[in-house]
C-alpha cells in the first residue's frame, strides 16, 4: 500500500489496538468534519468537548459491550453531515458499522 492509496476506514488504529477479545467495538472518528455541536457530549461519557479546537473527541477508541450503548447514543446523536454523523460505531469481528448505519446495511459510511 502506497501513500497515496486511500485508507481503509476499518483498519484504522488496529496496530495499536487492545486484542478483539477485550475490545470488540472501535470509534472511526470524522474530526475534520465536527462542527461543535456538543450532542455527543450530552448523550454520552465517552465523548468530551476539547475547549481548545472547538470539537468533540472520545476518551477511547476501543471499548467493550459495556460501553457500546453509550457510544451508539453519541453517534445517533450527531447532527454533523446532515444528520449522518461523524461518529461510527465499528464491530472490529465483523468491520461492520453499528451507528448510525445510514446506509441501513453495516457499510461503513464514512466518506474522506
Amino acid at each position: 500500500m502506497g501513500a497515496d492509496d486511500p485508507v481503509d476506514p476499518a483498519t484504522l488504529g488496529e496496530a495499536d489496538a487492545p486484542p478483539i477479545e477485550e475490545a470488540p467495538y472501535k470509534v472511526v472518528f470524522e474530526a475534520n468534519k465536527c462542527f461543535g455541536a456538543g450532542e455527543c457530549a450530552a448523550v454520552s461519557d465517552n465523548w468530551e468537548m476539547d475547549i481548545a479546537s472547538g470539537i468533540a473527541r472520545p476518551t477511547t477508541y476501543f471499548f467493550g459491550e459495556d460501553e457500546l450503548a453509550d457510544n451508539v447514543a453519541a453517534a445517533d446523536a450527531c447532527p454533523a453531515k446532515k444528520g449522518d454523523g461523524v461518529i461510527h460505531v465499528v464491530d472490529r469481528r465483523t468491520n461492520e458499522e453499528i451507528a448510525p448505519d445510514p446506509h441501513g446495511d453495516g457499510t461503513l459510511s464514512v466518506d474522506w
